[in-house]
């Protein structure tokens, strides 16, 4: 069985301060606020009457409003989670600090997957542009 190897980045976040924490999931917005830049100027891109005549273009198109839609989840998802913080910090009966890291880990994995499937949508994009 092969053992799954645990980011040390990760593992060293999660036993940081919450303030640290906090920190990250600004960090995740402005890279969410980056990529929305991003897709608009891969609309821009994808908008040239060549691409738009494509199968291949037409399909990056949709990926393009995808992504831009993911991109508001995960927006919320983010700031749900910093409101989480907020009444953590207030002291709210009920809520954990456990349960603030694990959704933060989780958070993290999602940001993870989500940054290396959009570098491989942007090497599409990059590669069918290069061909217009």
């Amino acid at each position: 069985m092969k053992a799954k190897t645990a980011n040390p980045k990760t593992e060293l976040l999660l036993g940081a301060a919450l303030d640290v924490l906090h920190q990250e999931s600004r960090e995740w917005k402005d890279t969410i606020d980056f990529w929305k830049d991003e897709t608009k100027f891969f609309a821009d891109l994808l908008s040239k009457k060549e691409a738009t005549e494509s199968e291949y273009g037409k399909m990056l198109k949709n990926l393009d409003k995808i992504h831009e839609n993911l991109f508001d989840y995960l927006t919320e998802d983010i700031i749900a989670h910093e409101k989480f913080l907020s009444r953590l910090v207030k002291g709210e009966k009920g809520l954990s600090d456990g349960n603030y890291r694990e959704q933060h880990r989780k958070l993290g994995e999602r940001m993870a997957l989500f940054a290396q499937d959009f570098k491989d949508f942007k090497r599409m994009v990059f590669g069918y542009a290069k061909k217009l």
